[in-house]
């Protein structure tokens, strides 16, 4: 365990202090008649302008991940870590497409959550049961990516770390957990959308300040980079191979590319992703969204950077090795030992608040998933608003404490695996979702069957992949060998759920399987707000598109 540096302590604190505060404040905030209702509980009325929308979805989508998980895996690895920048720099292109579309039949229908817009599509309750399910089971390890994040700040903080009892080494992290689950349980997706202003100032100033200033400690870029290099071609005496590469080669461009592009295609299938993109107001603020949020991108090649900027301190590199070799402390102990205290204590915020919003956001999206789509779907049909916001608000909760199931239960040598575990599960909701947005050819059987076959697979060769150096481990990445190239699992399920999908769905087509019944229209899927209210919730079948 770290000693604590009380100036850092004081600062780190205060701004916990400050952002829960603004958490239970946020039920005031833009104010409804009633938060008990998932209209409003959930998507904070739907009222959110471009402004709002865009600290929201900035501080959703740029999570522990970014400022944590990323620089980890260029501190360990190298290059491969910077697939990341790649894959925020195609998303917003690719969400520019189809996004609007689902904001549009969404609003339209009132559809709370992806798994609503599949069981209108497809009129299929069990569809959207398997979207609903595999939404949740994918947010779970995303949430605990953002434990994670936090637990590596407390632990370089001096509020974990090393422990006899496991309660007292983890009790920073529960108490943390606990705050947050009680006032998102309170004010719903308002709070994190209100502490995302808050967080987004942080992490700006705080990697501006970085990139600048610690190079001055670091002997220059140049310094920074020949240091990176060096390791990277020296020899892990745990693989025995080279710790990384500091350009990506030939051998590991197929892996590079595959996680960009399953990375890309899975960002707005999570249900966080949706929940925010339904909050906005207006299908105009979506676009102009998905066309300004590119600047996040900017900020993440720089974060990466910080991984190499670790590696360049002998001190950072002597603190990870004594703690483990646990490569998501870098950057905090970067902070540490390279910052004047009373930055490290803004560093040290800017990342637990980083963490803080989307695991807000993200256990919101799930709980609405399971009162939607599971309790209200086959539970209780006749639930009302209030019932609903309830069982939405006890979900959110379990959430959290599924998501530390997996911080205490999963390898975290590199956390990163976590998110890409998840999108190995979430990508394979595409078909049905993404898809479905132009074209209703697939059978609604074979997209389950397909799904089925897909999450297997998915799911049996993530558990395959060992920890480096951990024989016979177990989820210790995300990628596997297919006809002699090194691939992104997620990419590989995905293809092999679109070919049993369209071959099922020509069989079931020639065998008149009924296909159920589409409750949209052409005109819903470009409706604004004036049209959506004239429209209503239909329930007529849609022309073949």
């Amino acid at each position: 365990m770290t000693h604590p540096n009380a100036i850092s302590l004081v600062i780190l604190i205060g701004f916990f202090a400050i952002v829960t505060a603004m958490g239970f404040g946020a039920v005031r905030w833009r104010r409804a008649e009633s938060l008990m209702n998932l209209n409003e509980w959930g998507l904070g009325g739907r009222g959110f302008g471009t402004f709002v929308t865009w600290f929201l979805l900035g501080g959703d989508l740029f999570t522990a991940y970014t400022f944590i998980a990323v620089p980890a895996l260029v501190f360990a690895s190298g290059a491969l870590g910077f697939f990341a920048v790649a894959y925020t720099a195609m998303v917003f292109p690719i969400a520019f497409a189809f996004v609007p579309r689902l904001w549009s039949v969404a609003r339209a229908h009132h559809y709370v959550t992806p798994a609503d817009f599949v069981r209108g599509r497809y009129g299929s309750r069990g569809l959207s049961l398997v979207i609903a399910v595999t939404g949740i089971l994918a947010t779970m390890p995303y949430v605990a990516l953002q434990l994670v994040g936090i637990q590596a700040v407390l632990t370089v903080a001096g509020l974990g770390g090393s422990s006899s009892s496991a309660i007292i080494r983890d009790l920073p992290l529960l108490v943390a957990f606990g705050v947050l689950a009680a006032y998102t349980f309170v004010s719903g997706i308002r709070a994190p959308a209100l502490i995302a202003f808050v967080k987004d100032t942080l992490i700006y100033l705080m990697i501006i300040v970085a990139i600048f200033y610690l190079p001055t400690r670091l002997g220059g870029w140049g310094h920074i980079f020949g240091v990176a290099s060096a390791h990277m071609a020296a020899t892990n005496p745990a693989t025995g191979k080279p710790f990384g590469s500091f350009i990506t080669m030939p051998s590991g461009e197929w892996a590079y590319g595959t996680l960009a592009l399953g990375s890309a295609l899975a960002l707005f299938m999570y249900p966080h992703s949706i929940t925010g993109v339904l909050a906005a107001k207006r299908r105009s603020v979506i676009r102009r969204n998905m066309a300004a949020l590119p600047a996040y991108s900017l900020m993440l090649g720089l974060v990466a950077l910080l991984g190499y900027m670790a590696l360049a301190s002998p001190t950072v590199t002597s603190d990870v090795a004594a703690n483990g070799k646990n490569s998501q402390l870098a950057v905090p102990f970067l902070f540490k030992d390279l910052f004047p205290s009373w930055f490290a204590g803004i560093g040290y915020s800017a990342i637990v608040i980083g963490a803080l919003v989307p695991a807000a956001i993200m256990s919101i999206a799930a709980a609405n998933l399971f009162t939607r789509n599971v309790y209200v779907e086959f539970v209780d049909p006749e639930a009302s608003p209030t019932q609903q916001a309830r069982v939405a608000q006890v979900a959110s909760l379990v959430v959290k404490a599924g998501a530390l199931a997996f911080v205490f239960a999963l390898p975290k040598t590199f956390s990163i695996n976590l998110q890409l575990l998840g999108g190995i599960w979430i990508l394979q909701t595409f078909p049905a979702i993404v898809i479905g947005l132009y074209t209703r050819w697939f059978h609604r059987w074979a997209l389950v069957i397909a799904w089925a076959t897909a999450m297997i697979y998915g799911t049996l060769e993530a558990y395959r992949v060992p920890v480096a150096g951990q024989p016979n481990s177990h989820f210790g990445g995300s990628v596997a060998p297919v006809l002699g190239h090194t691939v992104y699992i997620a990419v590989t399920a995905l293809a092999i759920n679109l070919m049993v999908a369209v071959a099922l769905t020509l069989v079931f087509r020639a065998a008149k399987v009924p296909a159920g019944t589409d409750e949209t229209l052409a005109s819903h899927y470009t409706a604004d707000p004036t049209e959506s209210r004239a429209i209503g919730r239909l329930a007529q079948p849609a022309r073949m598109r």
